[in-house]
This record gives structure tokens, C-alpha cells and sequence, in this order.
């Protein structure tokens, strides 16, 4: 299954992998994987996480607090935001499915 980033949700990852970096290096490695790991459990069971709307969902990683939101389109899926949970949760609502 294709999973393709929004713009806005790959510059939430990166910036996210960085402020981990500084805070204790190897820890945004280790944040990429639980993403990595989120990311395959989507693409295995897209139905399965948290619906926000009747099209976006919503997989946590298991260890960050950070989710990713999330829409099924034609070729895959489409993540619309890398969402840390404890900071305003909803400000990707604006956002338009585009790739």
C-alpha cells in the first residue's frame, strides 16, 4: 500500500525527528521508528484506529505522544498530519487533502 505525507505532516516529522535529536541524541531514530511502526500498522489496518471524521482516522505511536491523522485515498493512504497529542490536537483540520 503507497502511503504519501501532506507537505505540512513531512515538515511535522522532520521537525519532530530533530527536537528529539537535541534533546538526547538517537532519540528522534528512535522516534522514526515508532512512526515507521505506526505507518505499518496503518497500511495493515487502516480501518482499525480512531475515527475523527467519517474519512480521517487516527494511529499513536505507542511510546511519543504524537499521532498520526490519516485518509484513505485512491492510490493508499494519505498522512495529513504528524500530530504531537499534547499540543493544540486539532490544527490540522484546515488542511486539504492534496498531495
Amino acid at each position: 500500500m503507497k502511503i504519501q505525507f501532506l507537505e505540512e505532516a513531512q515538515f511535522e516529522l522532520d521537525d519532530a525527528i530533530e527536537f528529539y535529536n537535541i534533546e538526547s541524541p538517537g532519540l528522534g531514530e528512535e522516534f522514526l521508528h515508532e512512526v515507521l511502526g505506526a505507518l505499518d500498522r496503518i497500511a495493515n489496518f487502516k480501518d482499525a484506529w480512531h475515527p475523527l471524521s467519517e474519512n480521517i482516522r487516527r494511529c499513536q505511536t505507542k511510546r511519543f505522544p504524537y499521532g498520526l491523522i490519516y485518509t484513505e485515498i485512491d492510490e493508499g493512504i494519505l498522512i495529513i498530519s504528524v500530530s504531537n497529542l499534547h499540543r493544540e490536537p486539532n490544527h490540522w483540520k484546515n488542511r486539504k487533502p492534496r498531495i
